[in-house]
Formats: structure tokens, sequence, C-alpha cells
């Protein structure tokens, strides 16, 4: 299909009939043991879900393997019970959804939007251009892959146009995905699923209306609404949150050594996310139970308190 056509793909989408029930969820990867950025994530979307009066699910992001730690889910699983946010209905895992992924994936491929691609990481590094979010790809096996290895992923065509959408708390956003991206992967070569691929299928399959996460996911939504175009599902409301950093301006997460949250004292990490949160927490629920904090937090909860930033650094 060309690139011509894809300019208008998806663009008009019938408003649906009423308004669903707002359902958001929280999305963690089984990499390590939750940390105090994690916990903001997932306070923040927890109150946004509870405060609609609607259902907030749990999701494990466990489609790469290589990267994940034995007993991590678990470990997450007890810990935000711990902390009093309890979700609704069954945990989710993604290593058992591979169905659904392939279908997507042939739904793209039918339609023309997928091909295969050889490129290697150094190949693209050295003909890509530099983008605001990284290598931009090239382009060049749009027309046939230019190697003969056996080994291949597969990326998805993108457009000129740009893609638009207003987020609750950063404002109007716009991308444009052949200046930011250009074609992205939505199946590794080492035939692992993307995630950019994995989010939109599973947000769609759980019904997700609202996505409330990260600020250093805000990069990665125009590519999934180009994706939720191309697959024809509705795009949900999205918050991002700012993120934690460290004293080097690093978002607290595994990657960067984040200390697991001590989970001896859950109702001051609640307190310390819900300040982080512009939330201004009285001191004594410091010394309160974690039912106490998120009962005034439901009751107090306030989006427009929350920092219009992409991230805050931590004092150490």
């Amino acid at each position: 299909m060309s690139v011509a056509t894809l300019t208008t793909a998806g663009a008009a989408h019938a408003a649906p009939a009423s308004t669903p029930p707002y359902r958001g969820r929280f999305a963690p990867s089984p990499t390590g043991p939750l940390h105090f950025g994690s916990l903001i994530a997932a306070l923040g979307s927890f109150l946004c879900a509870r405060r609609s009066a609607g259902e907030w699910l749990l999701r494990v992001d466990n489609i790469d393997p290589p990267r994940e730690v034995a007993g991590a889910a678990d470990d997450i699983l007890r810990a935000l019970e711990r902390h009093g946010l309890e979700w609704d209905g069954p945990v989710l895992f993604q290593s058992r959804r591979g169905e659904a992924y392939d279908a997507a994936l042939e739904r793209l491929r039918a339609e023309g939007w997928l091909y295969e691609c050889s490129c290697t990481r150094s190949e693209i590094a050295s003909h890509g251009r530099h983008g605001p979010y990284g290598i931009i790809y090239p382009g060049t096996c749009r027309d046939g892959a230019r190697s003969s290895r056996r080994q291949r992923s597969l990326r998805v065509l993108t457009h000129n146009r740009p893609i638009r959408f207003e987020d609750l708390l950063q404002g109007p956003q716009e991308q444009c995905l052949q200046e930011t991206s250009g074609d992205f992967v939505v199946r590794r070569a080492d035939g692992l699923y993307a995630y950019q691929l994995a989010v939109v299928v599973d947000d769609d399959a759980q019904g997700i209306t609202d996505i409330v996460r990260g600020a250093d996911l805000l990069d990665s939504t125009p590519r999934q609404i180009h994706l939720q175009q191309l697959l024809g599902l509705s795009t949900p409301h999205y918050l991002h949150l700012p993120v934690a950093t460290n004293e080097h301006g690093e978002k607290l997460s595994k990657q960067t050594h984040a200390a697991p949250l001590e989970e001896h004292d859950p109702s001051d990490n609640l307190w310390r996310a819900l300040a982080f949160l512009g939330q201004d927490p009285p001191p004594g629920l410091r010394r309160a139970t974690p039912r106490e904090v998120l009962a005034w937090a439901l009751q107090e909860w306030s989006v427009k308190h929350i920092p219009h930033c992409g991230s805050i650094r931590m004092e150490p």
C-alpha cells in the first residue's frame, strides 16, 4: 500500500454511541521488584480509575523473556496488595497472548502495512538520521529486504501526516512518525513481539478507555495510535504522569538500579507518592494504614494538582 494511501487511513472513525465506563490499567514488566517510580504510575492510574468509579485492571507485560527476572511478577503483585492497590478481575499475562498478536500481524500483512526488514542495529545506526527519540529508520527494506539473513524483523509502514492527541496532563501533542521513528518494528528479528504491538492489542482486548502512565512513554503514544488506526481500534484517553529521576537525571528504573520499595512501610511509600504527584497529603497520614491513606487520597485526588512536567528529580 502506498504512503499516499497511508496518510488517510484511519483518519475518520465513527464516534461511539455512548461513553463507555472508565477502565484503567497498570502494566508492569517483571524485570525486577516494584520501585518508587513504578508505585507513582500504579497509584496515579489507580486513583484516576477509582475516582471515576471505574475499574482498574492489572496486566503483566512479560513478552521479553530474556529481560524477565524469575519471581518478579509475584513480587510485584504482592507489593501492590501490601499497598492496598486492589485490582479488578484476573491478571492478564502477555506471554499467553501470542495468538492475538499473530492475528493482528496477519491483518496488517493482509492489508499491505507490513514488510520484512533484514537490517541490523549497526546498519541502521550507520544509515539512519538522528531524531528527537533516537535513530530514525531510513526505510532501507521498504521495497524488499536487502540481505539474505534468515532472521528478519517485521516493520509497519508510517506516513508524513502528523498524529495529534490531547494528553490530559501534558496538553496537546503532535508527532510525524517519519520524522521521529520511521517505519517501526512490530515483531523483532528474534521472533518476539514488540511492545508497541502488544500494548495496543491488549488495551483493546481489555476494553481500556483511559491510560495513565509515565511521561517516558509519551513519545510512544503516536506509534500506538497509528497501529490503532490501522487495526480499526478505538484510541483511549491518555494521561502521562511526570517520572521520578535520580540525581543524574535518569528515570528511576531497574536499568538505573532503582532501589526496591521498602515494603515494611507501605503507608509512607504511598504518602511520598502522593506528595510527588502534588496532592499535599497531611503529615499524619504517614502513620496511618494503607487503607486510610487511600481513603484520603480518593477523597482529595485532583489531576490539576499534578505537576505539568515530564520528570521530577528525587533528592538523594
